[in-house]
């Protein structure tokens, strides 16, 4: 019973429940013992409410005993970035600063997930701050990536990519300022969605940079990632998704996008556009514009915000702060108030500029998510600090550009390399055009077996479904699946 409800993604356990086959209970006391045990070995949890969610899960059983309509996401649990605040919760945000913090309100989202029958089963963990697309958390320690504890999980949305991809809860919402959902789904082969800017409210949740932060699922499927966001953004993402995607167009931008690219992400990508041809999609080149420019202004926006959040912190408390997380701080403090409006009034014709070149005619652009394999944990957090530093850089070269400029995007896992890691492309499209990255993504599932491989530690008591091995294969689903 275990594995069977485990093995559930969110859709299935929601029509599960719904129709009486799982009752909320026996799903919310698998999620609960799964965060206990295989959650605490990987160190995604921060905090769990179990005699609340057992509570609110006999309420949902005894409310479709009754008969009532039920909402979407009915009795289904699920766990939440540790930013995501609960008025009367402690709400720590991965730091040792607010450890003892606890808000008087509570999230939009977070209440919009209740309204739609969603149970929340507690905070997961978080690099310190949401300040690292690796997951780094000097206080709390790595949370580790499910695939092999070795390696870093991605960031900072650390626990609940884990969470996700271990089969500990059917998804889970996190933020994403830099690609701090899209880092996590590529290294844990998930969908990680960042909505438009302002398309998901993200009042009541810790910010980091007002400009630039988004709020959005961490899923194993597209059609997943659609039901909550539709829950979070008041907008029906999920019916659209009928798996035809004939005579749309995806540009495959070259230049700055394949300068770091690792050869053998590459293999993948391209296999992933040859899966996106037979389903009847037309791809074209493009080149991008000055990257340089963008992700320099990204910088000033993302500094200088947070650093205005974090001031009084970084003089009366700097010794509280990881090392890595006040360097990235303190040059905020510096920028000047100009540098800062003209990131600002640049934007909107960047924007338009980079659409222009990237995407061009097509409907959505099709990147790397992240160039570089996964990394350990020791290649991101021993040796010389700078080169440290450096090598963390590269892994945000395809997401925080689309952070400055506003734009929906969304990790999709595309197949696994040597070291059996996960590895993703990324779709990226106009404002709002979720629901075309939606559309692709779920095609793409629907022909493709990837986001049905599961994590298999040893504690995760799992059958292991061995990566593909060659270079050349693309594993396609029969048409009955």
């Amino acid at each position: 019973m275990t594995n069977a409800v485990a093995e559930l993604d969110l859709c299935a356990l929601a029509a599960a429940i719904a129709a009486g086959d799982v009752t909320s209970v026996a799903a919310t006391t698998v999620a609960l013992e799964r965060l206990d045990t295989v959650g605490s070995k990987l160190n995604a949890v921060v905090r769990l409410d179990v005699e609340r969610a057992l509570r609110a899960a006999e309420a949902a059983d005894r409310q479709r005993a009754s008969g009532a309509a039920l909402p979407p996401l009915h009795g289904v649990p699920l766990a939440h970035k540790d930013l995501f605040y609960r008025a009367g919760d402690l709400s720590a945000g991965g730091s040792k600063i607010r450890a003892g913090f606890r808000p008087d309100v509570t999230a939009t989202v977070v209440q919009r997930l209740d309204a739609s029958g969603a149970l929340d089963l507690g905070r997961l963990q978080l690099a310190e701050f949401a300040m690292s697309p690796t997951g780094y958390n000097e206080h709390n320690g790595h949370a580790l990536n499910p695939w092999n504890p070795a390696y870093v999980p991605g960031g900072s949305s650390s626990g609940s990519a884990v969470a996700v991809a271990a089969r500990l809860v059917a998804g889970s919402l996190g933020t994403d300022t830099g690609g701090s959902l899209r880092h996590p789904g590529a290294m844990c082969g998930l969908v990680g969605l960042k909505p438009t800017w302002g398309l998901v409210p993200t009042d009541g949740v810790m910010p980091l940079s007002a400009s630039l932060d988004c709020v959005g699922p961490l899923t194993r499927t597209a059609r997943d990632s659609a039901r909550l966001l539709s829950m979070i953004a008041g907008h029906d993402y999920e019916t659209p998704l009928k798996g035809d995607i004939r005579g749309m167009a995806i540009a495959v931008p070259g230049g700055y996008y394949r300068e770091l690219l690792d050869p053998g992400i590459a293999v993948r990508l391209e296999q992933a556009v040859v899966v996106l041809r037979k389903l009847g999609v037309t791809t074209i080149e493009t080149a991008p514009p000055d990257m340089a420019l963008i992700n320099a202004l990204m910088q000033v926006l993302m500094s200088a915000e947070a650093a205005t959040i974090h001031r009084r912190w970084l003089i009366e408390r700097p010794q509280d702060y990881a090392d890595q997380v006040r360097a990235r701080l303190e040059p905020g403090l510096l920028y000047p108030a100009t540098r800062y409006v003209e990131a600002l009034s640049l934007r909107a014709a960047l924007t338009q500029g980079w659409i222009a070149a990237c995407i061009g005619s097509a409907d959505l652009a099709l990147l790397p998510a992240i160039s570089l394999h996964v990394p350990t944990v020791a290649a991101t957090t021993e040796g010389d600090p700078a080169d440290v530093a450096a090598f963390i850089g590269k892994l945000t070269h395809c997401t925080r550009g689309i952070n400055y400029l506003g734009l929906p995007a969304a990790s999709v896992p595309c197949g696994f390399d040597a070291a059996s890691m996960p590895v993703a492309f990324q779709l990226v499209g106009r404002p709002f055009a979720e629901a075309a990255i939606l559309r692709v993504a779920d095609a793409y599932q629907s022909a493709t077996e990837w986001h049905l491989h599961a994590p298999v530690a040893a504690e995760l008591n799992q059958t292991k479904r061995e990566p593909c091995p060659s270079s050349i294969c693309i594993p396609m689903r029969s048409a009955s699946a």
